[in-house]
Formats: structure tokens, sequence, C-alpha cells
């Protein structure tokens, strides 16, 4: 299986070398259930991270996990929960009031590669993915 140019779609080809129908990345790679795993894993090891826990102001970790979960879902073809109830994304402004440097962006990056191997997407999937999460946690660095 091959991806095209965009991370959001996916084509396989068929025995005999034609397209076969395209479906998102997000169906891909097992749809809402996938990106479930992920951000509850994701969170897990964030609760437990000295430098990731305290930049969550919210006692409960659900809230942000489900706002993440809704994000990726939307990013990578699924459903567009996210904006229909936050409106656009502005990750940077979202993320404005946290200090994120260097030091940040390595704990959110360590947090989310653990998530990523328990969930053991296929490798190209992950290659995929994880290239996003390392751009996406760079652009993210405020100081």
């Amino acid at each position: 299986m091959s991806t095209s140019n965009s991370p959001h779609s996916v084509v396989s080809l068929s025995p005999v070398g034609r397209p076969a129908p395209t479906q998102s990345f997000y169906e891909a790679v097992g749809g809402e259930a996938t990106f479930k795993r992920l951000t509850d894993a994701f969170y897990a090891h964030v609760a437990e991270d000295e430098i990731m826990r305290p930049m969550y102001p919210e006692e409960d970790l659900a809230p942000a996990a489900r706002r993440l979960k809704m994000f990726l879902e939307q990013y990578w073809g699924g459903p567009h929960t996210y904006s229909e109830e936050r409106g656009h994304p502005r990750l940077r402004m979202r993320h404005a009031p946290y200090v994120i440097g260097e030091r940040e962006r390595d704990a959110w990056l360590r947090c989310m590669r653990a998530a990523m191997d328990e969930v053991a997407l296929p490798e190209e999937y992950d290659k995929v993915m994880w290239e996003y999460m390392e751009r996406a946690a760079d652009f993210m660095r405020n100081s």
C-alpha cells in the first residue's frame, strides 16, 4: 500500500495494478478506535511526566485527551467534530499561554513516541504519522 502526496488518503493497488478505492489515512489505521487508543496512551504518559503534567491545569486529563483525539481524527481524514465544536484549530494560538521550548517539545515527543509504540501501527503508517508529530511539535515551540 502506498500513500499519495496527502497524508489524508491512502491508495492501494488491486492485484491487476489498477487503483483500488481510496480511503483516508484515518480509516486505513483503524479509525476512531485507533485514535482513542493513541490519545489514551499519550495522556497516560503525560500524567506521569514531570515536564508535561504541569502544563495541563485540569485535574482530569480526559477533556484534553478528547480534544487531541478529535483534532488528530480530523487532521488524518476522519470526522470534523473538532472544527464543529471548537472552530478552526489555531494550534499556536491555543498553545500560546504555555512556554514551549526544546525541553517541552522533547517531553511531548517522548510521550507521543511511547503512545505510538503502544498502538503499533504498521511501519509505513507509523513513519508518516511520526513525521507529522515531529513537525507539529517543532511548530508549537514559542520560546
